[in-house]
């Protein structure tokens, strides 16, 4: 099947649309658009899409039906999420069910280019993976999966509890694999709080683009790794173990693991 257009976006704000568009084509990606799920789908059944762009909440539907869409056309498509801030714990949900990125309303021009930036890099990882896969050539690792024990937020953070009730954050080395060199690290402080699905930190790279991080559980941050504020490399060398990022005191992990993927899957 031959490609329509670099990406689709599937959003019926108008407003919402155009700003894709125009800031899509600052990267030299070529648009196609749908205003609501039934023309969404049907597009998607009748073309390829390397990206899609899909608001979650819509009016005759919602993005879980073009996730679902998706993966029933078995096709190296890619499922970028956007939502108001009311509607994380959807985006959250959505990441545990497939989409690669999700972009919290209202969005900047870096952020959408950020993260077209991370899902191109990452088919291009999972492309490769299959070829390797394909040749029986087991010798080349392209990313470190994270240990069993440890729990992730779709493919970017992870999670360890350890035996105190505190929990460890830190970032899946494939999220490491779809950015450039880190140059610079924004952290948050000991005693702040962090939420679910809402950025807990940020990391400037090499090519001057910005990735906001995604935190992976609620709660209170009791300790701040001081060796990667010196370093911020560290989380690319080590990103499982010496590279952590903060040590936590859950605030409500009960509910929340729901939306975490054991480490010990396959599911990407």
């Amino acid at each position: 099947m031959n490609k329509a257009a670099d990406i689709l976006v599937i959003d019926d704000e108008q407003v919402i649309v155009d700003a894709v568009v125009k800031i899509c084509a600052l990267d030299n990606y070529s648009v196609d658009v749908a205003l609501n799920t039934k023309t969404g789908l049907e597009k998607i059944s009748k073309n390829y899409y390397p990206v899609i762009i899909s608001d979650i909440m819509l009016p005759d539907g919602d993005g879980f039906e073009i996730l679902e869409a998706v993966k029933k056309q078995k096709r190296n498509s890619v499922v970028i999420m956007t939502t108001g801030y009311s509607t994380v714990e959807n985006a959250v949900n959505s990441l545990y069910k497939g989409a690669v990125s999700f972009i919290p309303k209202p969005f900047t021009v870096d952020e959408l280019l950020s993260a077209l930036y991370r899902v191109n890099n990452y088919q291009k990882i999972k492309e490769k993976q299959k070829l390797l896969i394909q040749q029986q050539r087991n010798d080349e690792i392209l990313y470190v999966t994270c240990p069993a024990k440890y729990l992730r937020l779709g493919y970017s953070t992870w999670i360890f509890q350890e035996r105190e009730g505190t929990v460890l954050v830190g970032m899946c080395d494939l999220y490491m694999k779809t950015i450039d060199s880190i140059q610079q690290i924004e952290l948050l402080n000991r005693d702040d709080e962090i939420e679910q699905g809402i950025s807990c930190a940020s990391l400037t790279c090499s090519n001057d683009r910005t990735h906001k991080i995604l935190s992976p559980i609620s709660g209170r941050i009791v300790e701040v790794n001081e060796a990667i504020k010196n370093n911020p490399n560290l989380i690319e060398k080590d990103p499982y173990f010496e590279g952590w990022i903060y040590r936590v005191i859950p605030a409500n992990i009960e509910y929340e693991i729901k939306y975490l993927i054991p480490c010990s899957s396959d599911r990407l």
